[in-house]
């Protein structure tokens, strides 16, 4: 059962069984929203890039992004660049997927964030949302839907961090500006 997330709500990544997921896949979709023009709505297409930042005590210490696909102890990985969003017509045009059970113990906290690469802001960007999915069934656990609408180039969107012997995901949803998630260190370092 999803669970249809406000921003700066947090829940547990533990099973109602007991046990804890292993390994969780965030989504990230949106389309391009269509603009009046002189000769009636046509749609330009944005390159949103979705990035996940590994911290350990609240320095970070690797990164996934399109052009680094895979974190350095091969418990982080990018599916892959899209360029133009909307390919999954509601499904993920980017996806980030964790192995929680192979994050060092030193990983405490695991930031998503998605930035317009070209540097379009969210008022040219509909239905985005980041969805957490549990990767061993494919159940969607978790959704927050990105506000749209803003002169911002980019979010926070989520982080999912360890508390005890598992791991919590939050939804952030901090409108930011950058093309690069370099330049979303500072917007990211309050939420740590």
């Amino acid at each position: 059962m999803t669970v249809n997330m406000t921003k700066g709500q947090a829940i547990s990544l533990q099973k109602t069984d007991g046990g804890s997921l292993n390994a969780v896949r965030m989504g990230l979709g949106w389309q391009a929203a269509p603009r009046r023009g002189l000769f009636g709505t046509r749609t330009r297409e944005v390159d949103l890039d979705a990035s996940a930042v590994l911290f350990a005590d609240k320095q970070p210490v690797d990164v996934v992004f399109f052009r680094h696909l895979v974190s350095d102890d091969g418990s982080v990985k990018h599916t892959g660049d899209n360029l133009v969003g909307g390919v999954g017509q509601g499904g993920d045009d980017e996806a980030i997927l964790v192995d929680l059970a192979r994050v060092p113990v030193h990983i405490d906290q695991i930031v998503f964030t998605v930035n317009s690469f070209t540097g379009q802001t969210f008022q040219e960007v509909q239905n985005a949302f980041c969805r957490l999915v549990d990767e061993t069934n494919g159940e969607e656990l978790a959704r927050y839907t990105l506000a749209g609408g803003g002169a911002y180039t980019a979010q926070i969107m989520a982080k999912v961090h360890r508390t005890g012997p598992g791991w919590t995901m939050t939804a952030l949803g901090t409108p930011a500006n950058g093309r690069t998630f370099q330049d979303l260190m500072p917007a990211i370092l309050p939420h740590l």
